[in-house]
Order: structure tokens, then sequence, then C-alpha cells
């Protein structure tokens, strides 16, 4: 039997793919939500049309500040005292594997409840690295952990694959195509892919049209919890709204961050805030924006693969998607953002092809639990 554990955001995003082969193939799977994003996940089964989960764990309300994830991680990591009872209430009594994905709370949970229970765990996604065990927290500690845990690492490139190697897990690795997220977003833009590569070749602008805004984000916790980086940011934003149109796509973590002072400022300088979109919509706006300015590792590569110009608010980045390309990681230093800003375009590319199924190579490497 195949488990498949997700409970976040862009955990469902990246899934989707496998949950749509699996399906097409009538392969049987469990599907099990942590409830960290558990309004978030419920929005996103319903755009991206996806089964409810047979199982859903949390509160029922998305996880985000650090009381609530310690509170929902405690809830979650009691079930690991009673064996028989984590067999049968979260795996419904079967034996299998249990897929995880990424680098998230839900990762580690779902990975140490799988062990537990006695079974075995295939980690999505894997292979990933800063080398820095607190940059990103808790992300690279929960990469190393789940990866030790671990019986099948797929790994979305070269790079990923030859990390697990040197580290000498003791699972199965096997080396990817590209990341599964190449499948979500091919799937989410349809026929929309062609015009947006036109749209790509006029600088992002429509003929005759008001200009796109650019595309900010920020949700990490190296950037939301260091006052010096949130505010270097949100200066930066502000200067920005005084040449044209920024749309700051505010995640749940962040609302209490831009609140108050910090949003007045925001607003009264043009900049327009808005809550999470749904997933083509914030596509759409990726692919159409100037340039994007994000801390996210997925969006890195959602960007990646639309070329679109982009600088990483970030110290590093465990990915190497679009580097030296269309992507600039800004390690904070004013020198390198004020370089990008003065003429983001240089960096823009045309879109990837999106022709490879890193899904299909993952359900492959699940034949023996089907």
């Amino acid at each position: 039997m195949i488990h498949v554990f997700i409970g976040t955001k862009a955990q469902y995003i990246k899934m989707v793919p496998l949950l749509r082969h699996m399906d097409a193939a009538g392969v049987g799977y469990r599907l099990i939500d942590s409830g960290q994003h558990a309004e978030l996940a419920a929005s996103l089964r319903r755009e991206l049309g996806v089964r409810e989960p047979d199982l859903c764990m949390g509160s029922g309300r998305d996880v985000v500040t650090v009381a609530q994830a310690l509170r929902w991680s405690a809830g979650l990591a009691g079930r690991l005292l009673s064996r028989s009872r984590l067999r049968s209430g979260v795996f419904g009594g079967r034996d299998g594997v249990c897929v995880v994905h990424g680098d998230t709370p839900s990762t580690l949970l779902g990975a140490l409840m799988a062990k537990r229970a006695g079974m075995s765990v295939a980690h999505v996604e894997a292979g990933l690295r800063t080398f820095r065990w607190f940059h990103p927290f808790p992300e690279e500690i929960v990469r190393v952990l789940t990866g030790r845990m671990s019986d099948i690492l797929f790994a979305p490139g070269p790079g990923a694959a030859s990390n697990l190697r040197d580290a000498a897990v003791k699972g199965r690795v096997v080396e990817q195509s590209a990341n599964t997220v190449l499948e979500a977003v091919r799937e989410a833009l349809g026929t929309r892919w062609e015009a947006l590569e036109e749209l790509h070749d006029r600088g992002g602008v429509e003929p005759g049209a008001p200009a796109s805004p650019a595309v900010v984000t920020m949700h990490r916790v190296e950037n939301l919890y260091r006052r010096s980086r949130r505010e270097a940011l949100i200066d930066v934003v502000t200067a920005l709204a005084a040449d044209g149109p920024v749309r700051w796509v505010v995640h749940g973590p962040t609302e209490q961050t831009l609140a108050g002072r910090v949003r007045t400022r925001l607003v009264d300088a043009g900049v327009e805030l808005v809550p999470l979109l749904g997933y083509r919509e914030f596509l759409t706006n990726l692919a159409a924006a100037p340039f994007v300015i994000t801390d996210g590792g997925s969006i890195q590569e959602e960007c990646a693969l639309l070329g679109v110009p982009t600088l990483v608010w970030r110290d590093r980045t465990d990915r190497p998607d679009g580097l030296g390309e269309n992507v600039v990681l800004s390690h904070y230093d004013a020198a390198v953002v004020g370089d990008f800003l003065d003429d983001p375009q240089r960096y823009r590319r045309r879109p990837r092809p999106l022709d490879l199924s890193p899904s299909e190579q993952v359900l492959a490497g699940l034949d023996e639990w089907r």
C-alpha cells in the first residue's frame, strides 16, 4: 500500500502530479493530510481537483505562528506513543511505504510515524542542501534526518543525488530528470503556456496594457525573525513602488510582520498587499511580472521554469534552479540588490521546456509497494 503524507501548500502542488498518475494507473493509495496548512490545503484540493484525504489531522486551521507550530507538532508527535494505535489510526492498519515530500515539519513527522509503524519511507525532493544546519531552519535539519530514515530517496537532479551519495545514506537514491514542480506548472498553465512564451518575448508586458506589477513574497523564518533583513526588504519595496506597480502576496506567517505602521507605510507608498492567490492565478502573476523578489524555494523553482528575472531574498539557497541565468541570490548585499534592480530585464530568459515527467519516475520507483 502506498501512503502519501503531506500537509503544506507546496507539498500539495508538487505531489498532485504523482496523485494524478496513480489515479490514471488505478494505483490505490491512502492520502494523509498532516493539517499543517489545513485551510490552504482544502482550497488547493478544490482548485486542483484532488480528492479528500483519508485522514486529516490537526485543528483544521493553518499553522502560521511559532506557538501554533509547537502545539500542532506536539499533537502529532503524541501519536508516536502507541505503535498499534498509530498503525490503525493513521495508516489504516495497512503496511507499505509512506511517501513524504520536501523539508517541512510535516515531512519529518510523517517519516517518524511511518518508521514507528514499521513501514518503509520514500522521500520525494530529497538531497537539497545548504550545508548550514540553521540556514534555513528547520528545513536543513529536516532534510538530513528524513534522508537518514528513508528507504528510497528521489533526488530532483544530479546535484541533489550527489549530496545524498556523499552523505552515504542507506536508502536507494533515484536521480530524477527534474523536480515534480515542473509538471505542476505545466498542468496549471495548460494551453496558456504558448501565450506566456510570447509574453516573455515582449518583456512581460501586453501591448497597450498597463505594466504588470512586480511580485514580492516573504515567509521564511530567517527573514521574519531578523529585523534587519525584513526591514531591508520593506525599504527596497517601498522605493520600488515609486517607479512602478508592486504586488506583495502575503503569506499567513507574514501578516503580523506587515501589520500596523509597516502596513500603512507600504500602502501609502503604493504597494498592493494581497492575500495568497490560487495557484493558477499566482503563476500567471509570476509569468507576467517584470521581476520577482522572493525568499521561497518553490517560487525560485517556478520562476526558473518561467524565465522571470528573480531576486532571492536569502543568504543561501538549497536549489540550483535558475542561478547564473534568470535568478540572482541576494546574500542580503545592498550592492547585489542594487545591481539586479538597475536592470532586471537582462536576466529574463525564455520559459523552459516542460516535457518531462519526474512523477512517473517516482511511481516507477514505488512499484514494489503497488
